[in-house]
């Protein structure tokens, strides 16, 4: 199985982590279900940007992002080549490094 190295965040996982990840599940599945709660506010149907992550190492092992990904992403904060929504992010066979946004939009809109 693949490890999914998330990068250490603040508030969500300050230390990072080194998970197992499942050939076929989404970035945003895995992070869930080992307890790192990235913000999924459609409900991980792929209209929103609130689960946008940075794939650091291994983006080109992913399936590449539709148009309807990409017209979301533009919207995301702190956009990057290797920005995908961790909803749409289905893990292959390759190891990946992710690094979490500080900011989401919804929690960036919060903040003021």
């Amino acid at each position: 199985m693949p490890q999914i190295i998330f990068l250490p965040h603040p508030e969500l996982c300050p230390d990072g982590a080194v998970l197992e990840g499942e050939t076929g599940t989404s970035v945003l599945d895995t992070a869930l279900k080992n307890g790192i709660g990235i913000e999924h506010a459609c409900e991980k149907v792929c209209a929103c940007t609130t689960c946008h992550v940075i794939v650091r190492e291994g983006f080109d092992s992913l399936d590449e992002s539709d148009e309807l990904e990409d017209d979301l992403l533009d919207k995301a904060w702190g956009l990057e080549p290797e920005s995908r929504l961790s909803c749409q992010a289905i893990i292959k066979d390759e190891d990946l490094v992710v690094e979490i946004p500080k900011y989401s939009i919804n929690h960036a809109s919060e903040q003021h």
